[in-house]
This record gives structure tokens, sequence and C-alpha cells, in this order.
């Protein structure tokens, strides 16, 4: 009875886990798909708990308690910090993997089936590397390392030559399970592919990292579920390990990166600015053009589009309410207000949709990048609140720049463009950007969201003065 109960809320849960990801496809179904896969992941663990081998529950019970307080404790972190927090976060289920194939490993050894054997090779490789990877996304997120790519020659050899090794350890103890010493030489190595793996990326492309990671965690978890003939954790893992890979794939598209090198992590190597391009950058510097956000205020009044360009800065001056203000008194005076959503815009996909929706902006108003690029060179005002390296025109016209070749948001070609920064700073690519001295370009210095509150007031201000008595 109690194993045909475990057997149905297991079938349950994997199929509550495959609507919950299907409700994520979209935002007015994403609340619904969370929901979804919380209940199925609380069935799996239900079932798991009622399994007739487990005879003590008390460490158990101490590690659902312990794992609770601290997920509570960084489900409170800002949203500026969410991408540190699910590169820890990939780190910790990692790391519960890789102890669980050390632990299964010891205890069946050197008696090992060769099956059983190879899913535990594949679940410590990925799993180990999987942490080691994770940790340094967060440091390299965390500013607590460079986000600049630390690379050295023959890079790429060194880390597919690892990685073969690795995997051919691996199918050696499939043969031979007895030789435990070098079953800890393989997660030794795969915990220093994680550090080779990330080193040579930049934080430009530190979103395509978790992404990735998060694949390799989701086949990890595929490997325990096999170990332990676990459907559900065979499901979750091949859901996660599926759409991690997907979503790094399009995310590739979208910056124009090798899928290849992603794999191996060796895009960092990029060629170095010339002295020519970067006397002319520091040159040009002397014409950047500013005005105070009653200056602005004036053309937005007689604008009649507008298409708002968010960023990572955005998010750091937690503008997006004040943003919605906006965007409320330029529908007042008949103005067409649209937001352009660039793929890897913030630090972690998805980014800024979550910053917006927070804000109570319409859905219908996000636009991706592809479907809003066309529309630029017909806009009045391009607002760029913060963003950088997306709307960076050195992509198209730079081969020296580490983001050359990465699509772009084409807010040049717009007739004015309104840049919202507190300096002239580089972006996350550790780049100038040659959109702030753009022949149409307006800097507004100063906090995002003190700005466009000022500019709002302004533009409020020139609203009634304009209205008949």
């Amino acid at each position: 009875m109690i194993d045909t109960l475990i057997t149905v809320f297991y079938l349950v849960a994997g199929f509550l886990l495959i609507f919950g990801l299907r409700g994520l496809s979209h935002p007015t179904t994403a609340r619904r798909g969370i929901l979804c896969a919380e209940i199925g992941m609380a069935l799996a663990v239900i079932g798991t708990l009622l399994n007739h081998q487990i005879i003590r529950y008390e460490w158990i019970v101490a590690g659902l308690i312990l794992g609770s307080l601290i997920g509570s404790m960084t489900a409170w972190v800002p949203i500026t910090a969410m991408p540190q927090r699910i590169a820890l976060s990939h780190a910790g289920g990692a790391l519960a993997a890789t102890l669980v194939g050390v632990a299964e490993y010891l205890k069946m050894a050197p008696n090992v089936p060769p099956i059983t054997m190879l899913a535990l090779g594949f679940e410590v490789l990925f799993g180990a590397l999987t942490v080691t990877g994770s940790l340094m996304a967060f440091a390299k997120l965390q500013d607590l390392m460079t986000g600049v790519p630390i690379v050295y020659k023959g890079q790429n050899i060194l880390n597919i030559s690892l990685f073969i090794v690795a995997a051919g350890i691996g199918l050696y103890l499939a043969f031979d399970p007895s030789q435990t010493a070098l079953f800890f030489v393989l997660v030794a190595l795969a915990l220093l592919l994680g550090v080779f793996f990330v080193l040579p990326i930049g934080g430009a492309d530190m979103p395509t990292v978790i992404s990735i990671l998060n694949s390799y965690a989701g086949l990890a978890a595929v490997a325990t579920g096999f170990v332990f003939s676990n459907n559900v954790l065979i499901i979750a893992g091949a859901l996660d390990g599926a759409s991690g890979l997907i979503l790094s794939i399009i995310m590739c598209k979208a910056m124009n990166r090798s899928f290849a090198n992603v794999i191996f992590g060796a895009f960092g190597q990029v060629a170095a600015p010339t002295a020519a391009s970067k006397a002319a950058l520091v040159d040009a510097k002397a014409t950047v053009q500013s005005v105070t956000p009653e200056e602005a205020a004036v053309i937005f009044r007689a604008a009649k589009s507008v298409i708002v360009v968010p960023g990572y800065g955005m998010a750091v001056a937690q503008a997006q309410h004040a943003v919605q203000a906006l965007e409320r008194l330029l529908d007042s005076q008949g103005t067409s207000v649209k937001y352009a959503i660039h793929p890897v815009a913030g630090r972690m996909p998805g980014h800024m949709n979550v910053l917006l929706a927070e804000a109570n902006v319409s859905y219908d108003r996000l636009i991706d990048m592809d479907d809003i690029n066309h529309e630029f060179a017909e806009t009045d005002i391009a607002l760029v609140i913060g963003a950088n390296d997306v709307v960076n025109p050195a992509a198209k016209t730079d081969p020296s720049s580490p983001i050359y070749g990465m699509p772009i948001l084409d807010v040049d070609q717009a007739k004015t463009v309104f840049v919202l920064k507190r300096g002239m700073s580089a972006g996350f690519a550790g780049i100038d950007n040659a959109l702030f001295i753009h022949p149409n370009t307006r800097m507004v210095f100063g906090d995002a969201k003190g700005t466009v509150t000022k500019i709002s007031a302004a533009l409020s201000t020139l609203q009634n003065d304009s209205t008949p008595a």
C-alpha cells in the first residue's frame, strides 16, 4: 500500500513539475507555474519520506529545519543580488548531489555494478564541477574577484584535456570500482574544472554561465535518480537540464557567442582594444552632451513615442516604480510608451521583466529586442535607464571589443536618446560605451530613481501649464 502511494505521489509530482515549467513560459502564467512546481516538489519530498528504508528521522528533520532556515534567509535578498543568490542555490544543490554520490560509492565499493558506477561517476563529475563553477560565478557577480576574463595560452586545450581525463577515469571505474583513490581524483578534477570553466568568462557573459550551470546541476540530479531508481529525481533533473540547455543556446544566440566555447569555458578570449581606438574614445568624450531633468522634460512633452530601455542600473536604483509613474504621465498626453527588453539585460535572464512586473507595468508593453529594434528609427525618444553593454554600438563597430558581434538594442537610431546614469563608468563588460558620445545622445546624470522622479515632476508642471483654464 505504501509503495503504491509513493508511486502515485511521484507520478503526480512529475506532472506538476512539467506543468510548472510550462507555466513559466509566459509572465501571465508564471505564478501558477511556480505554485504547481512547489506542490509537485512537496509531494516528491513526502513520497520520499514514506520510503520503508527510512527507519529514523532525527537527522532528516534536522536537515529540513536547517535548510528551511537558510532558504528563508536567502529569500529576502534584494532583486539586484538575485543572480548571486541563484548561483549559490546551484552550488548547494550540486554539493548535495556530489556528497550523495560519494556516500553511495563508499557504501557500495568495491562491489558497484558497472551501470551504477557510470551513473555515480557522471553524478560527481557534473555535481562537483557545478559546485566550484557556481561559487566562482557568485564571486564575480559579488565583486569578490575581477569580472574581467582571465585568459592564458592553451586554455582551451587544458580545459578539454582535464574533462577527457576525468571522463576516462569515470569509465575505468565502471570496470574496476575498487580504485577508491581514482574516484577521489575524479572528484578533485571535477572541482578544478569548475574553477577553470568560469575563470575566462567575463561579467557581461555571466547570465549564460548561470544558465549552463543550471543545466549541469540538472544532469547531476538525473544521475542521482538513476543511482536510487528515483523517478522524480530523473524527471526533475531532466527538466532542469533540458531547460537550462535550451536557455543557454537561446542566450548564446542573443549574444552571438559560440555554444561550444561556453561548454568548455573559454569564450572570454578577446582581442585587446587598439591604442588608436582608445585614443579616439578619449578625445570624443569631450563632446558629451548633458542636460538637466527639467530640460529633458521639455522634449518629453513634445514626444509622440517613447521606448524605455531598462538595465541593471534601474535595478540598483530601484527606479521601476518611478518609471511606471512617468509612463502614466506620458499616457495622459497621448504618447506611446513601450519597453525594449534585451535577452541578457541585467544579471540574469528575465531580470528586467521581474522588476517591471513588480511595478505593475503591463506585460503587453514589454517587447523583445528582435520585435522592437526596427521601431527605434521612427521613435522620438529612447530612454536608457542604467543599461550599458546591451546598447553599446561597439558591438557592431569595434572588432576588438569583448562584446563585438553581440546583437544590441539599436537605441542610437532614435531621434533623441536620453541616458540616465550616475557617471560615465563602464558597464559590466568593463568597456566604455560609445553611445554616450553619440551626436543625438543627451546624458542625464544622477541617481536613476531621483532623475526619473524629477523628469516626471517637470513634465507634470508643463502639462498643467498648457491645460486651458
